[in-house]
This record gives C-alpha cells, sequence and structure tokens, in this order.
C-alpha cells in the first residue's frame, strides 16, 4: 500500500509492504538508486546510512511491545531526499500513523515547518522516540503497580510479572542500542548533503534519543532492585516456613520415641497393664510436648 502526503514543495510517501510494481513507480518518480529499490521489497535485519545518488538511505529498528509470536522491534525504512521523504515499513506502525494525521493537520493549517526532507525526517524520527518515551512511562506505571503488590504479600505472584517487564526493557534496549551509532554515522552523511548547520537539528534529535536510553536505564535499575527486594522477601518467607516444620519436626522426635518405647511388644513394662496405663502416658507426652512449645518460644524459634 502507498499513500502520499504533501506540504508545499515537500513529498512524504509512506510505503507498507510494498509490491514490486509500488516500488518501481517510487523509483521511476524520485529517481531512486535500483539498489535501494531492491532493498525496499524485502525487511533489512541489520541497520544502515548510506548517501546513494540524491538521497539518503537509513535503515532503522524501532521496539515494539511483544505480542506472542511477533519480532519484539519493528523495521522502518527511510529515502531522505531534498524535496521528499520516503518511509517503508512492513507492519503497522502506530506512533508513524499519529504523525501522518498531525502532518495532515499541520498542512491544512499552513503550519509545516519542514523546509527539505532532512527536516522531515528529524520531525519524524523525534515523535516516534517521543512515543517511545510515553510507552517507557507505561512500563514505569506498571513496575510502580508491582512494588504495591510486593509490599502487600504477593511476592510469589509477581516473580512472573517481573520477568515479563524485564523481558520488554531488555527488547527496547537491543532494539534501540545501535541508533546512537547510527545517528552519528547520519550526521556525517547529512551534513555534507543538506549543509552544515544541518548537524544541529541531527544533535537535537541525539539528544532525544539519549534521554529516551536515560530512562530505559533507570527502568532497568529499578527493575533489578525490584527483582532483589521480591527475592529477598521470597527468601526471608521461606526461611521461616522452614523453621516451623523444623521447630514441629524436632518437637515430635521425643513424642515418637516415648510412643515407640512403650509399643515394645515386651514382658516386662512398668506402665502397660495398668488401669490407667494410657492416660499416663498420653499426659507425659502432653506434658512433654506443652514443655518443649515453650521452651522454643522462649529461645524465639516461634
Amino acid at each position: 500500500m502507498i499513500t502520499r502526503y504533501a506540504q508545499r514543495n515537500l513529498t512524504w510517501v509512506d510505503l507498507v509492504n510494498p509490491s514490486a510494481a509500488e516500488v518501481r513507480e517510487v523509483m521511476t518518480e524520485f529517481d531512486l538508486d535500483p539498489l535501494i529499490a531492491q532493498e525496499l521489497l524485502i525487511p533489512s535485519f541489520k541497520p544502515k546510512v548510506e548517501r546513494r545518488g540524491e538521497a539518503i538511505y537509513l535503515i532503522l529498528h524501532f521496539p515494539a511491545m511483544r505480542i506472542m509470536g511477533t519480532r519484539p522491534e519493528q523495521e522502518i525504512d527511510f529515502v531522505i531526499g531534498k524535496h521528499f521523504l520516503i518511509t517503508t515499513r512492513y507492519e503497522n506502525v502506530d506512533p508513524l500513523h499519529s504523525f501522518a494525521k498531525a502532518f495532515e493537520v499541520n498542512t491544512v493549517l499552513g503550519r509545516g515547518g519542514a523546509t527539505h526532507g532532512g527536516h522531515l525526517f528529524i520531525e519524524m524520527a523525534r515523535s516516534l522516540y517521543e512515543a517511545l518515551g510515553d510507552e517507557c512511562s507505561g512500563v514505569h506505571r506498571t513496575l510502580q503497580a508491582i512494588e504495591e503488590q510486593i509490599f502487600r504479600g504477593d511476592e510469589r505472584g509477581m516473580v512472573v510479572e517481573l520477568s515479563h517487564v524485564g523481558r520488554t526493557i531488555h527488547d527496547f534496549r537491543e532494539a534501540l542500542l545501535p541508533h546512537e551509532e547510527m545517528l552519528e554515522s547520519f550526521e556525517s552523511v547529512s551534513t555534507r548533503f543538506f549543509g552544515a548547520e544541518f548537524g544541529y537539528y541531527v544533535r537535537q534529535l541525539t539528544g532525544t534519543y539519549q534521554r529516551l536510553e536515560r530512562g530505559l536505564t533507570h527502568l532497568r535499575d529499578s527493575l533489578t532492585e525490584l527483582r532483589e527486594t521480591n527475592n529477598s522477601l521470597l527468601t526471608t518467607k521461606q526461611n521461616d516456613t522452614m523453621k516451623v516444620f523444623t521447630v514441629l519436626a524436632f518437637l515430635f522426635l521425643p513424642l515418637s520415641f516415648i510412643a515407640g518405647l512403650f509399643g515394645m511388644n515386651t514382658q516386662n513394662n512398668p506402665i502397660a497393664g495398668h488401669p490407667l496405663d494410657f492416660w499416663i502416658i498420653a499426659a507425659g507426652m502432653a506434658v512433654l510436648g506443652i514443655s518443649c512449645i515453650f521452651y522454643f518460644k522462649h529461645k524465639g524459634w516461634l
């Protein structure tokens, strides 16, 4: 599918799962290098920045909320020219859809500030990073909710929740890891293409990315602290449970010994045969058990 947007003398073409015919149409219209056109047809697994002819080709992968059976990242290919911007994606990218709506509104109101494809790319990439920042804020709220549940006593149930959040943060960091290097390379290429003053806008975009990266680092640190706290509370509870079972086992040991002793089939037993033999043995065991309980409480074991 191909969608076109126009703002003054600037054209944005958005391709979603493009067919060969659509790519040929765009290649002919904007005089693209055939190698770029060929790469637009299939997803790429590695980021890239290169200049080919009168266009800059940039591949970036953005993290996405994981859905079972899908990759945790979404690829967007950017072909940036002086009077055009071409984006190619292979699945729906919600932040890009939101940017398209805002772009159309600004076009109608005459508020478009982009003067060439490089400026439009900067606005679009900043919008994508800010959308990721909003998702990170959602992860932060999830961690706060998990923290409340931990201190309400649901440590065991939060083990799985912490693992899910950890996987999300890991996917975000892995997808964004190459971006700083790609932005540095893009600054070098784009300043020769659009002029030295364009480097200022690229550095602004790099700053937006670095704030996002710092936010992810903070989330990772918070997750680590919560996981350690949860594990400590779980260990304390398990130790308390084991202590109770150990004390109970020790409590019943002498009682079992007495029961076994008087249960032996012997001819001479000082109590066996007495009219109250059962009650004497039971009372002795009760006194011994109660004495052990008071002793354990005095020692702080119960």
